[in-house]
């Protein structure tokens, strides 16, 4: 085939995709999937990844054996303390849930960011997805020319048998937008759009001799990244245009760039966005390192809060805060915490979340959960019904086997205003 004719046939192709997408029947619009009910149009989920010492952040223990160098500090409620290196955050704890009995059997990080991620434990057989992805699949518009699902400064966990069209658009490092979003060197339009006719020439040919599903799946990603590239939206991933006081409230740390780019995308109608802030793996000098990480944590949090709640977003966005798992309450030889999932905390504000409040709590040293235990699939259960999805929802996976949204969690009354 000469070059000419190759052209021809990748134009007339293309041309065939874009009328095959026109065709296809409406997809029910996300509006209409969802729980009108349901407050939280999108959530951010702050990861902290490693595992924090709940005792060293929500659930301080003053006096006891393994409380550490860390005092504790009243906070906006009655009765509630927290850390105190966390004084901002201390100021919004009205709009804050803290779930002091968060416990699961996962105490290897692998398999514990895959439960915390997915809602599940993980098994060789099936690939769960996210929430994100679930969140993205559920709740995002396909036509749209932002992700639905966001990962910043981490690649996050993906959308399983949903599809790779569901999955994180990771962003590595928030001080620089996202990468190739211009043409390469030496290409303009019409040789973009040339080259695109002739890349979907070779997918249709190889999806009509393969009948590989995941085909289609990465011609959504691709068309989904051109309109991306065209997008007058893309400038949500950029912090330049914040002033600069609103950029100093959430410090000058990764994770509190992250932060505002969050807000931003939210705001700009992305449905679900994580932000990672790593390190949290503290087996030695435990408090020299949280004390630090709780410096880039606590303005970048407080000040997403303050943020959401000014711009009327926090009532509509789901922020959800968690890592792998908690640190034992003894303190090893190395000065550090080491894995302990069978008590931790997480917290829930915004999104319909009834704030003010602490659910469940541990024993005097921080060990054992006491009161309200809380499993993962109980807090997925949870964060599906604030969005308006359907926790007990079932999809069939490529190989046949019915896959619920949670693995049979039951929503906590008490944390859904």
């Amino acid at each position: 085939m000469d070059r000419r004719a190759f052209l021809k046939v990748g134009a007339s192709s293309l041309l065939s995709l874009w009328a095959a997408q026109l065709a296809r029947p409406r997809r029910v619009r996300a509006e209409e999937r969802r729980n009108p009910a349901a407050k939280a149009k999108a959530c951010i989920v702050l990861w902290m990844n490693g595992g924090p010492s709940h005792v060293d952040t929500w659930d301080p223990k003053p006096g006891s054996p393994g409380a550490g160098k860390f005092k504790a500090i009243k906070t906006a409620v009655d009765g509630v303390q927290i850390c105190e290196h966390l004084p901002l955050v201390a100021e919004h704890a009205g709009k804050l849930a803290i779930l002091r009995g968060m416990t699961s059997k996962e105490g290897n990080h692998d398999r514990a960011q895959h439960l915390l991620h997915t809602g599940y434990a993980p098994n060789p057989t099936v690939s769960y997805p996210s929430l994100g992805g679930w969140a993205a699949e559920e709740l995002g518009d396909p036509s749209t020319d932002l992700p639905g699902f966001v990962s910043i400064s981490g690649p996050s966990f993906g959308a399983g048998f949903l599809g790779v069209q569901y999955g994180p658009f990771v962003v590595p490092d928030p001080k620089q937008p996202p990468a190739n979003t211009n043409y390469a060197r030496n290409v303009d339009f019409a040789r973009f759009v040339r080259r695109r006719g002739a890349l979907a020439s070779l997918e249709e040919q190889f999806a009509a001799e393969t009948g590989d599903p995941k085909i289609k799946q990465r011609e959504t990603v691709y068309a989904k990244s051109v309109r991306l590239m065209y997008s007058s939206r893309l400038k949500a991933f950029e912090l330049d245009d914040e002033p600069d006081a609103v950029r100093a409230a959430y410090g000058a740390s990764d994770f509190g760039r992250g932060c505002l780019m969050a807000r931003r995308l939210v705001e700009a109608g992305v449905k679900f966005v994580e932000v990672v802030l790593d390190g949290w793996d503290t087996h030695k000098d435990n408090f020299g390192k949280t004390e630090k990480l709780m410096g880039a944590l606590d303005p970048a949090m407080a000040a997403l809060l303050k943020d959401l709640d000014e711009r009327k977003l926090l009532d509509s966005t789901l922020v959800m805060w968690m890592g792998d798992f908690g640190r034992t309450p003894k303190i090893n030889e190395n000065e550090g915490r080491d894995h302990h999932p069978g008590a931790w905390s997480a917290v829930l504000a915004g999104g319909g979340v009834r704030g003010g409040q602490v659910l469940g709590s541990t024993d005097g040293d921080g060990d054992k959960v006491v009161a309200a235990p809380t499993q993962v699939p109980d807090l997925f259960a949870t964060a599906a019904t604030l969005l308006g999805l359907d926790p007990s929802k079932e999809v069939v996976t490529p190989r046949g086997r019915p896959v619920t949204l949670t693995d049979k969690g039951q929503p906590i009354a008490a944390l859904i205003a």
